[in-house]
């Protein structure tokens, strides 16, 4: 199976463990990117994130653009 395919598999699928909504999501994304570019263990401190920014494109490019936007600023630290 392809990465594609396994990403389209999860998406029809559903995550096996817990996951967060796009509510939760957006309340929690600004914290788990900035420990994400930390280095610290994102998920562990948000469970379930990873798999709804791997299962919900809306909220995967709100994820993305911020990431971009604050891993500048991390690297002037």
């Amino acid at each position: 199976m392809s990465a594609r395919e396994e990403r389209l598999a999860r998406r029809l699928l559903g995550p096996a463990g817990p996951e967060v909504t796009c509510e939760q999501c957006f309340d929690e994304l600004d914290r788990y990117v900035e420990l994400e570019l930390q280095g610290a263990d994102a998920e562990a401190a948000v469970p379930g994130m990873a798999a709804h920014l791997d299962g919900c494109p809306a909220c995967a490019e709100e994820h993305a653009l911020l990431h971009a936007l604050l891993a500048p600023a991390t690297a002037d630290r």
